[in-house]
């Protein structure tokens, strides 16, 4: 049995290493599941138009939705299917090419998430 400077156990030999933040077992460990459960957000979802930095191009954001990034996926795609446009979805924040503010508000609301226009 080994333990660190804190006094916490982080070796045993029946299991082997241990977690320093939940106890278990490396391979039980529980950590990095609720570490990916935990999303960003406030519960707010900011609808803007920015053109800084694309060539004069206007783009919708869209940030602070509180889904995994595989929902998130799935809510851009739904966005850029009704505003009939392209886009993407980088670091939590759903881009659509286009002035489409109004529409992807409208859509959210639709959806059931508590959006408003920022900016």
């Amino acid at each position: 049995m080994r333990k660190s400077s804190s006094g916490t156990l982080v070796y045993s030999t029946e299991t082997g290493r241990l977690c320093p933040a939940c106890g278990e077992p490396l391979a039980n460990c529980r950590c990095k599941a609720l570490a990916k459960a935990a999303v960003a957000g406030d519960g707010a979802v900011r609808v803007s138009r920015q053109t800084k930095g694309r060539g004069g191009k206007c783009v919708t954001l869209v940030k602070g939705v509180a889904l995994d990034a595989a929902a998130l996926a799935v809510l851009g795609k739904a966005l850029r299917a009704a505003c009939g446009a392209g886009g993407t979805v980088k670091d939590g924040v759903i881009e659509v090419q286009g002035e489409h503010v109004d529409t992807v508000l409208a859509t959210l609301l639709k959806l059931g998430h508590r959006a408003k226009k920022a900016g």
